[in-house]
Protein backbone atom coordinates (compact mmCIF):
# COMPACT_ATOMS: atom_id res chain seq x y z
CA UNK A 1 0.00 0.00 0.00
CA UNK A 2 1.47 3.35 -1.10
CA UNK A 3 1.53 6.54 0.91
CA UNK A 4 -1.41 7.95 -1.07
CA UNK A 5 -3.74 5.13 -0.02
CA UNK A 6 -2.61 5.48 3.60
CA UNK A 7 -2.91 9.26 3.79
CA UNK A 8 -5.94 9.74 1.51
CA UNK A 9 -8.62 9.21 4.22
CA UNK A 10 -7.08 12.04 6.28
CA UNK A 11 -5.93 14.43 3.54
CA UNK A 12 -9.14 14.31 1.52
CA UNK A 13 -11.16 15.18 4.64
CA UNK A 14 -9.18 18.28 5.57
CA UNK A 15 -11.44 21.34 6.07
CA UNK A 16 -11.73 23.34 2.87
CA UNK A 17 -13.63 26.27 1.43
CA UNK A 18 -16.32 24.97 -0.89
CA UNK A 19 -15.93 25.83 -4.55
CA UNK A 20 -18.74 27.79 -6.22
CA UNK A 21 -21.05 25.50 -8.18
CA UNK A 22 -21.55 27.93 -11.05
CA UNK A 23 -20.26 31.21 -12.36
CA UNK A 24 -19.59 33.86 -9.70
CA UNK A 25 -20.52 37.35 -10.97
CA UNK A 26 -17.68 39.85 -11.07
CA UNK A 27 -19.33 42.19 -8.57
CA UNK A 28 -19.73 39.36 -6.05
CA UNK A 29 -16.06 38.43 -6.52
CA UNK A 30 -15.08 42.00 -5.72
CA UNK A 31 -17.28 41.95 -2.60
CA UNK A 32 -15.57 38.76 -1.36
CA UNK A 33 -12.12 40.18 -2.11
CA UNK A 34 -12.84 43.49 -0.38
CA UNK A 35 -14.37 41.72 2.62
CA UNK A 36 -11.33 39.49 3.14
CA UNK A 37 -8.99 42.49 2.79
CA UNK A 38 -10.96 44.42 5.43
CA UNK A 39 -10.71 41.38 7.73
CA UNK A 40 -6.97 41.19 7.03
CA UNK A 41 -6.41 44.86 7.96
CA UNK A 42 -8.53 44.36 11.09
CA UNK A 43 -6.54 41.31 12.23
CA UNK A 44 -3.19 43.07 11.68
CA UNK A 45 -4.34 45.60 14.31
CA UNK A 46 -5.60 43.06 16.88
CA UNK A 47 -2.82 42.92 19.49
CA UNK A 48 -2.00 39.59 21.10
CA UNK A 49 -3.65 39.43 24.51
CA UNK A 50 -1.08 38.70 27.22
CA UNK A 51 1.91 40.05 25.28
CA UNK A 52 4.51 42.29 26.91
CA UNK A 53 5.06 44.54 23.90
CA UNK A 54 7.97 46.42 25.44
CA UNK A 55 10.15 43.33 25.87
CA UNK A 56 9.34 41.61 22.55
CA UNK A 57 11.21 41.86 19.27
CA UNK A 58 10.20 41.20 15.69
CA UNK A 59 11.91 38.06 14.52
CA UNK A 60 10.97 38.75 10.88
CA UNK A 61 11.54 42.53 10.88
CA UNK A 62 13.62 42.40 7.70
CA UNK A 63 11.00 40.30 5.92
CA UNK A 64 7.84 41.80 7.43
CA UNK A 65 6.59 43.54 4.28
CA UNK A 66 7.13 40.31 2.33
CA UNK A 67 5.60 37.92 4.83
CA UNK A 68 2.65 40.26 5.56
CA UNK A 69 0.99 40.08 8.98
CA UNK A 70 1.98 42.33 11.85
CA UNK A 71 4.37 42.16 14.77
CA UNK A 72 2.63 41.45 18.08
CA UNK A 73 -0.74 40.83 16.41
CA UNK A 74 -2.92 37.79 15.74
CA UNK A 75 -1.27 37.60 12.29
CA UNK A 76 2.21 37.43 13.83
CA UNK A 77 3.22 34.53 11.57
CA UNK A 78 1.88 36.17 8.40
CA UNK A 79 2.03 34.07 5.25
CA UNK A 80 5.30 32.47 6.39
CA UNK A 81 3.84 29.00 7.12
CA UNK A 82 1.90 29.01 3.81
CA UNK A 83 4.99 29.95 1.81
CA UNK A 84 7.26 27.51 3.66
CA UNK A 85 4.76 24.70 3.07
CA UNK A 86 4.76 25.66 -0.62
CA UNK A 87 8.56 25.44 -0.70
CA UNK A 88 8.43 21.89 0.65
CA UNK A 89 5.77 20.93 -1.90
CA UNK A 90 7.75 22.61 -4.70
CA UNK A 91 10.84 20.60 -3.81
CA UNK A 92 8.94 17.32 -3.46
CA UNK A 93 7.03 17.93 -6.68
CA UNK A 94 10.14 19.05 -8.56
CA UNK A 95 11.93 15.85 -7.53
CA UNK A 96 8.82 13.86 -8.57
CA UNK A 97 8.61 12.22 -5.14
CA UNK A 98 4.87 12.71 -4.63
CA UNK A 99 3.64 10.69 -7.59
CA UNK A 100 0.46 12.78 -7.84
CA UNK A 101 -1.41 13.55 -11.05
CA UNK A 102 -3.05 16.96 -10.55
CA UNK A 103 -5.41 16.21 -13.45
CA UNK A 104 -6.94 13.41 -11.37
CA UNK A 105 -9.61 14.88 -8.99
CA UNK A 106 -8.67 12.42 -6.22
CA UNK A 107 -4.95 13.21 -6.48
CA UNK A 108 -5.81 16.90 -6.61
CA UNK A 109 -7.75 16.58 -3.34
CA UNK A 110 -4.80 14.73 -1.78
CA UNK A 111 -2.41 17.46 -2.96
CA UNK A 112 -4.55 20.23 -1.48
CA UNK A 113 -4.95 18.31 1.77
CA UNK A 114 -1.19 17.73 1.93
CA UNK A 115 -0.64 21.45 1.44
CA UNK A 116 -2.95 22.28 4.37
CA UNK A 117 -1.26 19.65 6.53
CA UNK A 118 2.17 21.12 5.78
CA UNK A 119 0.91 24.62 6.64
CA UNK A 120 -0.36 23.33 10.01
CA UNK A 121 3.02 21.70 10.67
CA UNK A 122 4.82 24.94 9.78
CA UNK A 123 2.52 26.93 12.08
CA UNK A 124 3.66 24.75 14.97
CA UNK A 125 7.33 24.62 13.92
CA UNK A 126 7.46 28.41 13.57
CA UNK A 127 5.13 29.43 16.39
CA UNK A 128 6.44 27.19 19.20
CA UNK A 129 10.07 28.44 19.10
CA UNK A 130 8.82 32.01 18.68
CA UNK A 131 6.71 31.84 21.85
CA UNK A 132 8.48 29.39 24.14
CA UNK A 133 12.16 30.03 23.33
CA UNK A 134 14.15 33.24 23.38
CA UNK A 135 12.72 36.70 24.00
CA UNK A 136 10.70 37.09 20.81
CA UNK A 137 7.19 37.12 22.32
CA UNK A 138 7.45 37.89 26.03
CA UNK A 139 4.41 37.04 28.20
CA UNK A 140 2.99 39.84 30.33
CA UNK A 141 3.77 39.38 34.02
CA UNK A 142 0.64 41.36 34.96
CA UNK A 143 -1.65 39.04 32.98
CA UNK A 144 0.07 35.95 34.39
CA UNK A 145 -0.42 37.25 37.94
CA UNK A 146 -4.04 38.33 37.44
CA UNK A 147 -5.05 34.95 35.96
CA UNK A 148 -2.87 32.93 38.31
CA UNK A 149 -1.58 30.69 35.50
CA UNK A 150 2.07 31.72 35.47
CA UNK A 151 4.14 32.79 32.47
CA UNK A 152 3.87 29.33 30.88
CA UNK A 153 0.08 29.59 30.84
CA UNK A 154 0.24 33.00 29.16
CA UNK A 155 2.68 31.59 26.59
CA UNK A 156 0.17 28.86 25.77
CA UNK A 157 -2.48 31.56 25.22
CA UNK A 158 -0.11 33.52 22.99
CA UNK A 159 0.65 30.47 20.89
CA UNK A 160 -3.05 29.63 20.57
CA UNK A 161 -3.72 33.13 19.23
CA UNK A 162 -0.95 33.18 16.61
CA UNK A 163 -1.76 29.59 15.56
CA UNK A 164 -5.41 30.56 15.07
CA UNK A 165 -4.26 33.59 13.04
CA UNK A 166 -2.01 31.46 10.81
CA UNK A 167 -4.80 28.95 10.12
CA UNK A 168 -7.33 31.72 9.53
CA UNK A 169 -4.99 33.36 7.00
CA UNK A 170 -4.80 30.04 5.13
CA UNK A 171 -8.59 29.93 4.71
CA UNK A 172 -8.75 33.64 3.86
CA UNK A 173 -6.34 32.93 1.00
CA UNK A 174 -8.53 30.03 -0.11
CA UNK A 175 -11.68 32.19 -0.05
CA UNK A 176 -10.10 34.74 -2.39
CA UNK A 177 -8.71 32.04 -4.70
CA UNK A 178 -12.12 30.39 -5.10
CA UNK A 179 -14.62 33.23 -4.62
CA UNK A 180 -12.63 36.40 -5.23
CA UNK A 181 -10.19 37.95 -7.68
CA UNK A 182 -6.49 37.13 -7.73
CA UNK A 183 -4.51 35.33 -5.05
CA UNK A 184 -4.98 35.90 -1.33
CA UNK A 185 -1.25 35.71 -0.62
CA UNK A 186 -0.55 38.24 -3.36
CA UNK A 187 -3.23 40.64 -2.10
CA UNK A 188 -1.94 40.43 1.48
CA UNK A 189 1.57 41.33 0.29
CA UNK A 190 0.21 44.22 -1.79
CA UNK A 191 -1.81 45.46 1.19
CA UNK A 192 1.18 45.44 3.54
CA UNK A 193 3.63 47.00 1.09
CA UNK A 194 1.10 49.64 0.01
CA UNK A 195 0.74 50.76 3.63
CA UNK A 196 4.51 51.25 3.85
CA UNK A 197 4.66 53.04 0.48
CA UNK A 198 1.89 55.49 1.37
CA UNK A 199 3.52 56.16 4.74
CA UNK A 200 6.87 56.67 2.99
CA UNK A 201 5.32 59.46 0.91
CA UNK A 202 3.04 61.29 3.35
CA UNK A 203 3.97 60.33 6.96
CA UNK A 204 4.23 63.71 8.70
CA UNK A 205 4.68 63.16 12.42
CA UNK A 206 8.35 63.11 13.22
CA UNK A 207 11.54 64.98 12.42
CA UNK A 208 13.65 65.16 9.30
CA UNK A 209 14.66 62.67 7.88
CA UNK A 210 12.30 60.29 9.68
CA UNK A 211 9.20 61.63 7.95
CA UNK A 212 7.70 60.85 4.58
CA UNK A 213 9.24 62.09 1.35
CA UNK A 214 6.85 65.01 0.76
CA UNK A 215 7.03 66.39 4.35
CA UNK A 216 10.83 66.22 4.13
CA UNK A 217 10.85 68.25 0.93
CA UNK A 218 8.43 70.79 2.41
CA UNK A 219 10.68 71.22 5.46
CA UNK A 220 13.68 71.71 3.17
CA UNK A 221 11.83 74.30 1.07
CA UNK A 222 10.70 76.21 4.20
CA UNK A 223 14.17 76.14 5.73
CA UNK A 224 13.12 74.06 8.73
CA UNK A 225 16.15 71.76 8.46
CA UNK A 226 19.39 72.78 10.15
CA UNK A 227 22.98 71.71 9.49
CA UNK A 228 22.52 71.29 5.74
CA UNK A 229 25.94 70.98 4.01
CA UNK A 230 26.62 73.01 0.83
CA UNK A 231 24.47 71.32 -1.80
CA UNK A 232 27.17 71.50 -4.52
CA UNK A 233 29.70 69.63 -2.36
CA UNK A 234 30.12 65.86 -2.05
CA UNK A 235 28.45 65.92 1.37
CA UNK A 236 25.59 68.00 -0.07
CA UNK A 237 24.95 65.57 -2.92
CA UNK A 238 25.05 62.69 -0.44
CA UNK A 239 22.55 64.57 1.73
CA UNK A 240 20.14 65.10 -1.19
CA UNK A 241 20.40 61.51 -2.40
CA UNK A 242 20.08 59.72 0.94
CA UNK A 243 18.59 61.95 3.67
CA UNK A 244 16.30 63.88 1.30
CA UNK A 245 15.11 60.61 -0.27
CA UNK A 246 15.93 61.28 -3.93
CA UNK A 247 17.77 57.96 -4.30
CA UNK A 248 14.84 56.05 -2.78
CA UNK A 249 12.40 57.78 -5.14
CA UNK A 250 14.64 57.05 -8.14
CA UNK A 251 14.99 53.37 -7.16
CA UNK A 252 11.23 52.98 -6.64
CA UNK A 253 10.43 54.51 -10.05
CA UNK A 254 13.21 52.49 -11.74
CA UNK A 255 11.89 49.20 -10.35
CA UNK A 256 8.34 50.14 -11.36
CA UNK A 257 9.32 50.99 -14.96
CA UNK A 258 11.56 47.92 -15.27
CA UNK A 259 8.91 45.47 -14.05
CA UNK A 260 6.16 46.96 -16.23
CA UNK A 261 8.51 46.89 -19.24
CA UNK A 262 9.62 43.31 -18.50
CA UNK A 263 5.97 42.23 -18.22
CA UNK A 264 5.38 43.58 -21.74
CA UNK A 265 8.49 41.98 -23.32
CA UNK A 266 7.51 38.63 -24.79
CA UNK A 267 8.12 36.08 -27.50
CA UNK A 268 4.84 35.37 -29.30
CA UNK A 269 4.41 31.92 -30.86
CA UNK A 270 1.82 32.01 -33.67
CA UNK A 271 -1.12 29.60 -33.44
CA UNK A 272 -3.89 28.65 -35.84
CA UNK A 273 -7.01 26.51 -35.41
CA UNK A 274 -6.83 23.14 -37.11
CA UNK A 275 -10.52 23.12 -38.13
CA UNK A 276 -11.64 26.75 -38.21
CA UNK A 277 -10.02 28.46 -41.18
CA UNK A 278 -8.78 31.97 -40.41
CA UNK A 279 -8.91 31.48 -36.64
CA UNK A 280 -5.48 32.56 -35.41
CA UNK A 281 -3.89 33.46 -32.14
CA UNK A 282 -0.58 33.83 -30.34
CA UNK A 283 0.90 32.18 -27.26
CA UNK A 284 2.97 34.77 -25.36
CA UNK A 285 6.13 33.71 -23.51
CA UNK A 286 6.85 36.73 -21.28
CA UNK A 287 10.32 37.67 -20.12
CA UNK A 288 9.16 37.17 -16.51
CA UNK A 289 7.42 33.94 -17.52
CA UNK A 290 7.27 32.45 -14.02
CA UNK A 291 6.08 35.78 -12.57
CA UNK A 292 7.72 37.34 -9.51
CA UNK A 293 5.99 34.95 -7.09
CA UNK A 294 8.94 32.48 -6.89
CA UNK A 295 10.83 35.31 -5.15
CA UNK A 296 8.55 34.75 -2.15
CA UNK A 297 9.98 31.24 -1.88
CA UNK A 298 13.58 32.47 -2.10
CA UNK A 299 13.14 35.17 0.56
CA UNK A 300 11.13 32.81 2.77
CA UNK A 301 14.04 30.35 2.62
CA UNK A 302 16.39 33.14 3.72
CA UNK A 303 13.96 34.12 6.50
CA UNK A 304 13.87 30.54 7.78
CA UNK A 305 17.68 30.35 7.78
CA UNK A 306 17.87 33.54 9.86
CA UNK A 307 15.08 32.25 12.10
CA UNK A 308 17.06 29.07 12.82
CA UNK A 309 20.18 31.11 13.62
CA UNK A 310 18.35 33.41 16.04
CA UNK A 311 16.66 30.49 17.80
CA UNK A 312 19.94 28.58 18.15
CA UNK A 313 21.74 31.67 19.46
CA UNK A 314 19.04 32.54 22.02
CA UNK A 315 18.58 28.99 23.35
CA UNK A 316 21.80 27.03 22.95
CA UNK A 317 24.47 29.57 22.15
CA UNK A 318 26.56 29.02 19.03
CA UNK A 319 30.30 29.37 18.27
CA UNK A 320 31.49 32.68 16.84
CA UNK A 321 32.33 31.17 13.44
CA UNK A 322 28.67 30.21 13.07
CA UNK A 323 27.18 33.49 14.25
CA UNK A 324 27.82 36.59 16.39
CA UNK A 325 24.65 38.45 17.38
CA UNK A 326 23.89 41.93 18.69
CA UNK A 327 20.31 42.86 19.59
CA UNK A 328 19.05 39.76 17.76
CA UNK A 329 20.89 40.64 14.51
CA UNK A 330 23.84 38.70 13.11
CA UNK A 331 26.98 40.87 12.88
CA UNK A 332 29.50 38.10 12.27
CA UNK A 333 29.98 34.45 11.40
CA UNK A 334 28.24 32.30 8.80
CA UNK A 335 24.73 33.58 9.57
CA UNK A 336 25.94 37.14 8.94
CA UNK A 337 27.10 36.26 5.45
CA UNK A 338 23.84 34.42 4.77
CA UNK A 339 21.68 37.34 5.91
CA UNK A 340 20.26 39.44 3.04
CA UNK A 341 21.11 43.06 2.36
CA UNK A 342 17.93 44.91 3.32
CA UNK A 343 18.94 48.59 3.49
CA UNK A 344 21.64 51.07 2.50
CA UNK A 345 22.90 51.10 6.08
CA UNK A 346 23.74 47.38 5.78
CA UNK A 347 26.57 47.95 3.32
CA UNK A 348 27.51 51.66 3.01
CA UNK A 349 30.31 51.45 5.58
CA UNK A 350 31.71 54.88 4.59
CA UNK A 351 28.58 56.48 6.09
CA UNK A 352 29.49 55.06 9.49
CA UNK A 353 26.20 53.16 9.75
CA UNK A 354 27.69 49.65 10.01
CA UNK A 355 29.17 48.25 13.25
CA UNK A 356 32.86 49.06 13.67
CA UNK A 357 33.65 45.36 14.10
CA UNK A 358 32.59 44.60 10.51
CA UNK A 359 35.31 45.13 7.92
CA UNK A 360 34.60 46.30 4.35
CA UNK A 361 35.80 42.97 2.90
CA UNK A 362 33.22 41.16 5.05
CA UNK A 363 30.46 43.42 3.68
CA UNK A 364 31.59 42.74 0.10
CA UNK A 365 31.46 38.97 0.75
CA UNK A 366 27.95 39.36 2.16
CA UNK A 367 26.84 41.31 -0.95
CA UNK A 368 28.31 38.59 -3.19
CA UNK A 369 26.55 35.84 -1.25
CA UNK A 370 23.22 37.69 -1.34
CA UNK A 371 23.51 38.34 -5.10
CA UNK A 372 24.41 34.71 -5.78
CA UNK A 373 21.64 33.40 -3.53
CA UNK A 374 18.98 35.60 -5.13
CA UNK A 375 20.04 35.18 -8.77
CA UNK A 376 20.59 31.41 -8.61
CA UNK A 377 17.66 30.89 -6.23
CA UNK A 378 15.39 33.00 -8.43
CA UNK A 379 16.27 30.90 -11.49
CA UNK A 380 15.93 27.56 -9.67
CA UNK A 381 12.61 28.36 -7.98
CA UNK A 382 11.30 29.81 -11.26
CA UNK A 383 11.95 26.43 -12.89
CA UNK A 384 10.20 24.60 -10.03
CA UNK A 385 7.30 27.07 -10.22
CA UNK A 386 6.84 26.56 -13.97
CA UNK A 387 6.94 22.77 -13.71
CA UNK A 388 4.59 22.47 -10.74
CA UNK A 389 2.01 24.96 -12.02
CA UNK A 390 1.63 23.30 -15.44
CA UNK A 391 3.42 26.09 -17.27
CA UNK A 392 6.24 23.93 -18.62
CA UNK A 393 6.65 22.93 -22.30
CA UNK A 394 4.94 19.54 -21.91
CA UNK A 395 1.89 20.81 -19.99
CA UNK A 396 1.55 23.88 -22.25
CA UNK A 397 1.77 21.73 -25.38
CA UNK A 398 -1.10 19.59 -24.09
CA UNK A 399 -3.19 22.69 -23.40
CA UNK A 400 -2.58 24.02 -26.93
CA UNK A 401 -3.44 20.70 -28.52
CA UNK A 402 -6.57 20.22 -26.40
CA UNK A 403 -7.80 23.66 -27.49
CA UNK A 404 -7.63 22.56 -31.12
CA UNK A 405 -4.80 24.95 -31.98
CA UNK A 406 -1.52 24.16 -33.71
CA UNK A 407 1.65 25.96 -34.75
CA UNK A 408 1.51 26.92 -38.45
CA UNK A 409 4.16 25.18 -40.55
CA UNK A 410 4.49 22.25 -38.14
CA UNK A 411 2.70 18.91 -37.96
CA UNK A 412 -0.20 18.71 -35.53
CA UNK A 413 1.65 16.53 -33.09
CA UNK A 414 2.08 16.89 -29.33
CA UNK A 415 5.80 16.14 -29.47
CA UNK A 416 6.39 18.73 -32.20
CA UNK A 417 4.58 21.47 -30.26
CA UNK A 418 6.54 20.57 -27.14
CA UNK A 419 9.88 20.80 -28.98
CA UNK A 420 8.99 24.25 -30.32
CA UNK A 421 8.07 25.44 -26.82
CA UNK A 422 11.31 23.98 -25.41
CA UNK A 423 13.23 26.49 -27.53
CA UNK A 424 11.80 29.36 -25.50
CA UNK A 425 10.20 28.48 -22.15
CA UNK A 426 13.21 26.99 -20.23
CA UNK A 427 15.61 29.75 -21.32
CA UNK A 428 13.14 32.58 -20.65
CA UNK A 429 12.23 31.06 -17.26
CA UNK A 430 15.86 31.01 -16.09
CA UNK A 431 16.60 34.48 -17.49
CA UNK A 432 13.47 36.02 -15.96
CA UNK A 433 14.06 34.41 -12.55
CA UNK A 434 17.68 35.62 -12.46
CA UNK A 435 16.63 39.14 -13.55
CA UNK A 436 14.03 39.38 -10.78
CA UNK A 437 16.60 38.25 -8.20
CA UNK A 438 19.07 40.89 -9.39
CA UNK A 439 16.42 43.64 -9.27
CA UNK A 440 15.39 42.63 -5.73
CA UNK A 441 18.96 42.90 -4.40
CA UNK A 442 19.56 46.23 -6.19
CA UNK A 443 16.37 47.72 -4.75
CA UNK A 444 17.37 46.63 -1.23
CA UNK A 445 20.88 48.06 -1.60
CA UNK A 446 19.78 51.44 -2.96
CA UNK A 447 16.71 51.79 -0.72
CA UNK A 448 13.10 52.55 -1.64
CA UNK A 449 10.29 54.81 -0.48
CA UNK A 450 9.01 53.73 2.94
CA UNK A 451 11.97 51.32 3.34
CA UNK A 452 10.00 48.69 1.44
CA UNK A 453 12.15 45.66 0.61
CA UNK A 454 13.11 45.19 -3.02
CA UNK A 455 11.32 41.85 -3.20
CA UNK A 456 8.18 43.34 -1.66
CA UNK A 457 8.19 46.21 -4.16
CA UNK A 458 8.73 43.84 -7.10
CA UNK A 459 5.92 41.61 -5.92
CA UNK A 460 3.55 44.52 -5.37
CA UNK A 461 4.09 45.96 -8.85
CA UNK A 462 3.87 42.58 -10.58
CA UNK A 463 0.84 41.38 -8.60
CA UNK A 464 -0.98 44.68 -9.18
CA UNK A 465 -0.25 44.48 -12.91
CA UNK A 466 -1.57 40.92 -13.13
CA UNK A 467 -4.58 41.81 -10.98
CA UNK A 468 -5.40 44.60 -13.43
CA UNK A 469 -5.21 42.12 -16.32
CA UNK A 470 -7.42 39.62 -14.46
CA UNK A 471 -10.03 42.28 -13.60
CA UNK A 472 -10.10 43.39 -17.26
CA UNK A 473 -10.58 39.76 -18.34
CA UNK A 474 -13.37 39.24 -15.81
CA UNK A 475 -15.16 42.37 -16.99
CA UNK A 476 -14.84 41.26 -20.62
CA UNK A 477 -16.37 37.88 -19.80
CA UNK A 478 -19.20 39.60 -17.93
CA UNK A 479 -19.99 41.67 -21.02
CA UNK A 480 -19.57 38.73 -23.41
CA UNK A 481 -20.88 35.51 -21.80
CA UNK A 482 -19.91 33.51 -24.90
CA UNK A 483 -16.25 34.13 -24.08
CA UNK A 484 -16.81 32.53 -20.65
CA UNK A 485 -18.03 29.38 -22.38
CA UNK A 486 -14.97 29.38 -24.66
CA UNK A 487 -12.47 29.69 -21.81
CA UNK A 488 -14.42 27.50 -19.38
CA UNK A 489 -16.64 28.86 -16.63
Amino acid sequence: MGWKETAAPVLTRMPAVQRPEGHVPFRRKMYWTAGVLVLYFFLTNVTLWGLDTGASQDLFEQFRSLLAGGQGTVLQLGIGPIVTGSIVLQLLGGANLLGLDTNDPRDQAIYQGLQKMLVLVMVFLTGIPMVFFGNFLQPSAAVAQSLGIGSLGVQVLLFAQIAAGGILLLFMDEVISKWGVGSGIGLFIVAGVSQSLVGGFIFWEGEFPNQGLFPNWIDLALGNVSNIPPLLSIDGLSFLLIQAGILGLFTTLLIYVTVVYAESVRVEIPLSHARVKGARGRFPVKLIYASVLPMILVRALQANIQFIGQILNSTLGIPSWLGVYSDGTAIGGLFYYLSPIYSRESWMWWLGSTPATIEPWQILIRIGVDLTFMIVGGAVFAIFWVETTDMGPEATAKQIQNSGMQIPGFRKNLGVIEKVLERYIPQVTVLGGALVGLLAVMANMLGTIGNVTGTGLLLTISITYKLYEEIAEEQMMEMHPMMREMFGD
